[in-house]
């Protein structure tokens, strides 16, 4: 009974990162089911968050649904968790690996920063955002991904987060902007650009816009960059899904950049067919470092 009931509770996880994020559940159903499971909660635990924030509510309720959710994370934090799916999925993955409690309130801080919403005036106001709503999230996988690892990685993971944060601001430019009333283009580099608010609201995609949207592009593929030179460090069956996770959701990069950069009426993604042809090419360069090992061994 208790192993069904578990099953349920995780399947009820995976419905949600399923509905939710194609891409990520594409490249982490390929982790091992437990570990697959365990990244299906915390990915349910960020929605959630997500939700209270950016849900269809008032900014009343939005604090309300927020605060709840912190005293909830309260009562897990002191074992005394809420009976439902996400929390009893969550204390399987606290009790099967080495969880660390702090991101999880970081994430909470990340989604009311959106509450009280400041258009950042530098990249680094931008990066201290990025980290608390998505820096956040991969320190929670860390101990999933890397369970074996001697190596210090939380610099490594943090990177990758604050680098698909940049690239999901500059996915979402129009949409924030139209839909949110909000720029997190920082205030610096739209001034060193010339590119106004103005320019904005009328959607003015130019040169300006071009070199200010490439700058924030380039911080964000340096950040991945650095981040898959420690990919031989997490443990050898999370390599290939996280490899893939992080070179998928960079071609979100490519695909406004396919697009003409019309990230401002427009929404990008990586089709279906890109996300298999990034699998072939990230499988291969696996299959090649394999083949190279075992010449070694010979």
């Amino acid at each position: 009974m208790e192993k069904k009931q578990r099953q349920a509770d995780f399947h009820y996880c995976e419905r949600i990162i399923k509905k939710h994020s194609k891409s990520f559940y594409y490249t982490f159903s390929q982790l091992p089911c437990e570990k697959a499971n365990a990244v299906y909660a915390i990915y349910a635990f960020c929605r959630t968050a997500d939700e209270c924030a950016d849900g269809k509510h008032s900014s009343q309720k939005k604090i309300k649904l927020l605060s709840q959710l912190k005293k909830e994370l309260d009562l897990f934090n002191n074992q005394e968790e809420l009976d439902k799916p996400l929390w009893r999925a969550l204390r399987h993955v606290f009790n099967t690996y080495d969880m660390d409690i702090r991101p999880f309130y970081d994430q909470l801080t990340g989604q009311s920063m959106d509450l009280t919403f400041t258009p950042p005036n530098t990249m680094n106001d931008l990066e201290k955002y990025s980290y608390y709503v998505a820096g956040s999230v991969g320190l929670m996988l860390l101990p999933v991904i890397a369970s074996k690892s001697s190596e210090d990685l939380r610099l490594a993971v943090t990177n990758l987060g604050v680098a698909m944060q940049i690239t999901n601001v500059l996915r979402d430019i129009g949409e924030d902007y139209h839909q949110k009333n909000r720029i997190y283009l920082p205030k610096e580099v739209l001034t060193y650009f010339q590119y106004s608010q103005s320019d904005l609201h009328n959607s003015l995609i130019n040169d300006n816009f071009i070199n200010l949207w490439e700058k924030l592009a380039a911080r964000a593929e340096l950040l991945y960059n650095k981040f898959l030179l420690s990919i031989e460090l997490l443990d050898p069956d999370s390599q290939l899904p996280v490899c893939l996770s992080a070179h998928i959701y960079r071609g979100i990069l490519d695909a406004v950049r396919n697009n003409g950069y019309q990230c401002l009426t427009t929404r990008n993604y990586v089709t279906k067919e890109n996300m298999v042809q990034i699998n072939t090419e990230v499988n291969n360069i696996f299959d090649l470092r394999e083949g190279d090992a075992l010449t070694v061994e010979k």
